[in-house]
């Protein structure tokens, strides 16, 4: 099974909901957590473990000049700008290439080979005998995570239950993140924001056919405008995480809150079979 926690807006508590989330489930079954945030990952920050790094890799192209003849038909396909064709030469601009391989493709010389550039890293890291971390990592001033986050994606394949920490937002990340899961956890927080970002989320979810529910995080009670959103939209609210000063301290100190507070584990893994139940998965 694929989950995916996601939150249209950043700073709702995602990524500190999918650390307890994956932790406390680890507690009865194997669990892989993949940080697709791969802009900013941070799940690392809560558990430690000895790590293996590989690097990520785009194919981008090379010019052989002495082939080329200025033809420009590799400037035209490019819809990136990242190719320029002057009267007597060739301006590559690599960090808007998405390395599609478009415009090696339509050069009619054979003037346009490829060769590899690293974009990215990703992290892999044994936390204990039933969790495992991977994490995402853009190198910084690259425009384009998408195959640091496919290749994270990758290197969760095989495994049973794969639950994925998204970037904040609807952009393309977080698409590329949300694509193929089973199922979507949407964390929100009662705030005007907070529901103004849902509702972009939880369209993004409905579009491309997953299931979802809610977590609201932070709860002061006053969710009743969140509630009633999701009644409409039909997402089930399936938890609600109050505004906690212990809860805040210990997440100050970068400290899982269901470690210090095990009442939360029951409940954690109770969200868990509550999915299983809902989308046919064997918990």
């Amino acid at each position: 099974m694929k989950l995916v926690v996601a939150s249209g807006k950043g700073g709702t508590g995602k990524s500190t909901f999918s650390a307890n989330f994956a932790l406390s489930i680890s507690r009865c079954r194997d669990v892989v957590l993949v940080d697709c945030d791969v802009e900013e990952p941070n799940l690392h920050l809560f558990f430690s473990g000895d790590m293996r790094e590989s690097d990520v890799t785009v194919q981008v192209p090379v010019f052989d000049m002495e082939r080329c003849d200025l033809c420009g038909k590799c400037g035209e396909f490019c819809r990136y700008g990242a190719i320029a064709v002057l009267p007597e030469k060739i301006m590559f601009f690599h960090d808007l290439c998405h390395a599609c391989g478009g415009c090696r493709i339509v050069c009619p010389n054979e003037a346009i080979s490829e060769t590899e550039r690293v974009i990215g890293k990703v992290w892999d890291a044994p936390v204990d005998e039933h969790l495992r971390l991977i994490s995402g990592v853009l190198n910084e001033g690259e425009p384009n995570g998408i195959p640091v986050i496919m290749a994270a994606k990758e290197a969760a394949e095989g495994n049973d239950l794969i639950i994925y920490d998204s970037s904040p937002g609807t952009a393309c990340p977080v698409i590329e993140t949300i694509e193929g899961s089973d199922y979507a956890v949407l964390v929100t927080e009662s705030t005007p924001f907070g529901l103004h970002d849902l509702k972009l989320a939880a369209e993004v979810v409905q579009k491309l056919g997953v299931p979802a529910g809610v977590v609201i995080n932070r709860s002061d009670g006053k969710d009743d405008e969140t509630e009633a959103f999701c009644r409409e939209a039909g997402l089930e609210i399936h938890m609600k995480i109050p505004f906690d000063r212990e809860i805040a301290r210990l997440q100050s100190r970068g400290d899982l809150f269901s470690v210090a507070m095990p009442e939360w584990q029951e409940r954690f893994v109770e969200l868990y079979e509550d999915i299983c139940t809902r989308t046919g998965g064997a918990p």
